[in-house]
């Protein structure tokens, strides 16, 4: 006598491909459309003629407001990524990308044309109406790398470096939107319109993944689960979850910690912040990030501040030539964070150390600031900034997810990795307040934009050094977890 028919569960692999299918694309829809805040300098120019923010209001409002404030809810989005699951905070990105790019816009578009001075209460409004969207970026990217990394655990490092990458594509992209389809030849590009549609679009793609985005139970769950034993031959079930992953040997060797390791399953916060090394890590972050983001959330001013010998005076393509300059250099800054170390040797046992790309983040953000220091003197040589900032960016940012789970384990990798990155949290701060206090000091007594190299230089020297004693650092990582990462 034949036995019952079992049903076949949810984790079977037909379903399980399904899932992890729409769970692929859900990443890729959402980090794309997680990038608005960091448009920044797309809309800066517009809240400073037409709202008459001053410089120090904007460094306060994008550091504190836009970059920071993602760092602020990080370690609690990680936490209750951990607990509930990535859908949780692609839901909440959805609620707050809505309200906060559609309570922007309506500030703008009620703000009378003929203002003469900023308003206090428009500006506080404006501040906490950003910090909404911050708190649904840091959601969004939170929700994608953990959902990349624990669905594909053994190629942790492919899996987070290609989530970072979109999402550092993602200004691009919609930089590309916004000046194509929202920019007109007279009026330049329509600020409020374009929040609107940041409002709808990254609102209804982060809901679509509230209900994609889900940890699949590891593949060789799916042999444990029942099945019909009169229909399913169990050798070709065995063949249908041991296929998802490509065959490797069985001395391969993967690069991340085993998130079965019980000791690092149990660790608290409280024991990661005693390990040293972790200091020696935030510093580093602190100082790449922080003053590359300083950079992002000051490159339109940057631009302005120079003479133009490469972009006309007057509209080329239907463009403004402001709004061009502008949106060239935040595309040609943010597309540079597509880039993806992390990738390399995540097949098989990695050959290179992940503090490499820290170190040549380092290295590269150094010589960056020497040459912004001693080489940008027009506009069109702002290409060395947007390259030189968006490569460190990029290798720094793309590296820290593996990085974290490789020494403190997978399990708790939301809460960890949000908890580091409070580092640049302040290093924004920091680095961004150093540029405005030194272009305040060197603008015009009957206002305006600063003018010249002066309103910077002091802040790339800053910068510089900072950059040249992160290297340092990464050298004494390196050596303390040689072998580990």
């Amino acid at each position: 006598m034949s036995s019952p028919m079992k049903q076949r569960p949810n984790g079977s692999p037909y379903l399980r491909r399904v899932k992890l299918a729409l769970a692929c694309v859900s990443i890729a829809a959402n980090t794309l459309c997680a990038g608005g805040i960091i448009c920044f300098p797309l809309i800066a120019p517009t809240l400073v003629t037409q709202l008459k923010l001053t410089q120090p209001q904007l460094t306060t409002f994008y550091a504190y407001s836009g970059m920071a404030g993602q760092y602020l809810f990080a370690a609690f989005a990680g936490k209750a990524i951990d607990y509930y699951g990535p859908w949780i905070c692609s839901l909440a990105s959805a609620v707050l990308f809505s309200t906060g790019f559609g309570l922007f816009a309506r500030e703008i578009a009620l703000t009378p044309v003929d203002i003469v001075t900023s308003s206090d209460s428009s500006y506080r409004r404006l501040a906490f109406y950003f910090l909404i969207c911050a708190a649904g970026t840091v959601c969004s990217f939170l929700s994608a790398v953990v959902t990349a990394s624990k669905n594909f655990p053994h190629y942790i490092g492919l899996a987070t470096g290609t989530s970072a990458a979109l999402f550092g594509l993602s200004p691009t992209f919609l930089s590309i939107l916004a000046t194509r389809y929202f920019s007109r030849p007279d009026t330049g590009l329509d600020v409020t319109q374009f929040l609107r549609f940041l409002a709808l679009l990254s609102g209804f793609v982060h809901l679509v993944g509230a209900f994609t985005m889900h940890v699949q139970p590891p593949v060789e769950e799916c042999l444990s689960k029942p099945f019909d034993t009169d229909t399913e031959d169990p050798a070709e079930l065995a063949d249908e979850c041991t296929s998802l992953l490509p065959k490797t040997s069985s001395a391969a060797s993967f690069d991340v910690t085993p998130a079965t390791d019980e000791d690092l399953r149990s660790q608290s916060a409280l024991d990661m912040l005693k390990d040293f090394n972790f200091w020696i890590l935030a510093f580093i972050v602190f100082v790449i990030l922080g003053s590359c983001e300083m950079v992002i959330s000051n490159i339109g001013t940057i631009v302005l501040s120079l003479p133009s010998r490469y972009f006309p005076t007057t509209a080329l393509d239907g463009i403004p030539s402001g709004d061009l300059a502008t949106s060239t250099q935040t595309s040609f800054l943010l597309s540079h964070r597509i880039r993806n170390p992390s990738s390399r040797g995540t097949l098989r046992k990695h050959f290179v150390s992940r503090l490499v790309f820290l170190a040549f983040s380092s290295s590269v953000l150094v010589c960056t600031c020497l040459w912004t220091v001693v080489g940008i003197r027009s506009q069109a040589a702002l290409w060395a900034l947007s390259i030189g900032a968006g490569i460190a960016y990029g290798c720094a940012f793309t590296i820290l997810p593996s990085l974290v789970s490789s020494i403190w384990g997978i399990h708790n990798l939301g809460r960890n990795y949000g908890i580091l990155i409070y580092a640049p949290f302040l290093g924004t701060s920091v680095f961004s307040y150093l540029y405005a206090f030194v272009a305040v000091e060197h603008t015009p007594a009957d206002g305006g934009v600063c003018m010249g190299v002066r309103c910077w230089r002091a802040t790339f020297e800053v910068s510089g050094v900072a950059a040249a004693l992160a290297f340092v650092a990464t050298l004494w990582l390196w050596k303390a977890w040689r072998g580990k990462v």
